[in-house]
């Protein structure tokens, strides 16, 4: 059978990854470092270079980075879209910790999960497309940002506008223990400010309003926000607020993580947090912040993209599952285009953003041939 050919293709590579992913991993690109960006981009631009020169590639240069566009195969029907990211939550230092390395089955190293490996894999299926002197079903298009892990803030516009024109989207964001996603909650990102008067905590403390009393008593009614059961959780993550120890604090702000299902409960969220009120009328309360990735939902044409993808997988063998998360990604932007799309197609691991973070390399040849199975048949 012809998926079987292309397993025992991507058997045969395997070393090759792991060549390529460790190249990536050794990179360490943390969202906000422009020049790792820069580093890491170059590099990713060379391999696709030596595969094919005829490859289109853009990279689009922002502040902390740069963005990451590659088109091949072009032609005239709408493309597939491959999704990812080159940044990093790890500071540059932490391979120390987590050094690049082969345990076992297991690859090590900084962002190796979440999601550099993955990368490496994109290149791979496209090289079998070109060594076996084939085309896939439709061009392909793969977008890498540099600022998926801190809110997308440069990238979204671009996501948005490749997918837009796509026939449907791959998201090689990390698995969940190997199952794809087929659901993620939508995320927003909120700091409350609270501002009152200082005075001297000992000599007149009733001159002056306290701002972390206030941000206190606000913080259970902000919690009460959330609905287990409707998936909706709100949660203050951070608090900071003070001068020095024997003043009455002026300033105090908390961040609130907010993760919902529908678009129904983030415009809920949303007008419950912009009607808090100060108990103390001495005090000012500011809302920052606000929604920052719509939810991507299961929808009809979700499920229809992962029944083939399921169909496709069986034929070699593999099983392959589906589950919904409450972390976001780029591919909720996909989502609330339209755009049908299985996210989750990493190769199995875990660790994602940890000290542990790593691969199960007996997964790569699997996913190196759901992908291009995928780009063969769509």
């Amino acid at each position: 059978m012809e998926s079987a050919q292309i397993y025992k293709h991507f058997q045969e590579r395997t070393d090759r990854i792991l060549e390529a992913i460790r190249g990536l991993v050794d990179i360490e690109s943390p969202s906000h470092d422009a020049a790792a960006s820069r580093e890491t981009t170059g590099l990713i631009e060379s391999k696709f270079r030596e595969l094919d020169p005829e490859i289109k590639i853009e990279r689009l240069t922002v502040k902390d980075g740069e963005h990451l566009i590659i088109k091949a195969f072009v032609g005239n029907e709408k493309p597939a879209l491959l999704l990812g990211h080159t940044d990093t939550v790890h500071p540059v230092g932490s391979s120390q910790i987590n050094p690049t390395r082969i345990d076992g089955d297991l690859f090590y190293g900084c962002g190796i999960f979440d999601m550099k490996a993955n990368i490496a894999v994109a290149l791979e299926a496209l090289r079998y497309f070109v060594v076996t002197e084939q085309r896939p079903a439709r061009p392909v298009t793969i977008l890498l940002s540099c600022d998926e892990e801190v809110g997308s803030h440069t990238g979204r516009e671009i996501v948005e506008r490749e997918a837009a024109g796509a026939a449907y989207c791959l998201v090689l964001e990390p698995s969940a223990d190997g199952k794809v996603k087929t659901g993620r909650k939508g995320t927003g990102m909120y700091t409350l400010c609270s501002r009152g008067r200082p005075a001297h905590a000992g000599l007149e403390p009733d001159k002056g309003a306290n701002a972390i009393v206030e941000l206190a008593r606000q913080i259970p009614a902000i919690q009460a926000l959330g609905d287990r059961d409707l998936g909706t959780t709100i949660n203050v993550t951070t608090i900071s607020g003070g001068t020095t120890s024997n003043v009455i604090p002026e300033f105090a702000e908390c961040e609130i993580d907010v993760r919902f299902r529908s678009n129904a409960e983030a415009e809920r969220i949303d007008a419950e947090l912009h009607s808090l009120n100060a108990n103390d009328e001495r005090v000012t309360l500011e809302l920052k912040g606000g929604i920052n990735r719509p939810p991507m939902e299961r929808t009809p044409d979700v499920l229809a993209l992962f029944e083939k993808a399921r169909e496709l997988a069986a034929g070699f063998g593999y099983n392959l599952e589906e589950t919904q998360v409450g972390g976001a990604s780029d591919g909720n932007f996909v989502a609330a285009l339209g755009v049908p799309l299985i996210d989750g197609l990493g190769v199995r691991g875990s660790g994602a953003h940890m000290m542990t973070e790593h691969i199960d390399v007996t997964d790569i040849a699997s996913r190196a041939t759901l992908i291009t199975l995928l780009l063969k048949n769509l």
